[in-house]
């Protein structure tokens, strides 16, 4: 390609070469040159204009700003979990729960008032066993929540979802690391009145 081409210009020499590798069928060549990362770089770029930022307000009201201001409606164990993994963006193991005890109980407490506490250490308890299906459970609901407003596309941004993450220790031992993340940008959640400094 011809160094002498604008940003512009070379973007449409690539887009006659992906049109001839398309028209030849040669799709598995596509994958080939770009690459899985930079594919992922690039559906987070083509979904930027159809994601709505996520406004937080002090009093746990979840708002989807830029899709009429439509709340999502989540109870405040709901809440809790989002919240957490929305300050981890790295990625949680649901088996390491656990080390996550604290920072859950506070969201807890903080987006259920109301509630007896000792209900919110028993809810909190059930989070956190690896061998109960509580955490599983409120995933899921999060998940039909986003899915009922809006398309499945999209929501993959919004809910929590697996992110299997592989690892090498040495020549030859290989483990994996089965996160599970909230992929949305982060310059896309904003917290009124910046509560996050609670915590």
């Amino acid at each position: 390609m011809n160094e002498q081409l604008t940003p512009e210009e070379r973007a449409l020499e690539v887009k006659r070469l992906v049109g001839q590798l398309q028209a030849e069928g040669r799709s598995d060549l596509l994958l080939k040159a770009l690459g899985v990362p930079l594919l992922e770089e690039l559906r987070i770029e083509a979904a930027k204009g159809k994601l709505s930022r996520l406004l937080i307000t002090k009093d746990y009201r979840f708002i989807l700003e830029d899709y009429n201001r439509q709340e999502v409606e989540l109870q405040p164990v709901h809440k809790a979990v989002y919240l957490l993994f929305l300050a981890h963006p790295e990625g949680i193991e649901f088996k390491r729960l656990s080390d996550y005890r604290e920072e859950i109980t506070r969201y807890y407490m903080a987006t259920a008032k109301l509630m007896d506490k000792e209900k919110i250490i028993e809810g909190v308890d059930h989070l956190v066993n690896p061998l109960d299906n509580a955490i599983n459970e409120k995933c899921s609901r999060i998940k039909k929540v986003f899915l009922d407003m809006m398309d499945e596309y999209t929501a993959s941004y919004y809910i929590i979802s697996s992110h299997t993450q592989r690892h090498v220790a040495g020549s030859s031992r290989i483990w994996y690391q089965r996160l599970k993340v909230i992929t949305l940008p982060r310059e896309l959640v904003i917290y009124e009145q910046n509560y996050q400094r609670r915590f």
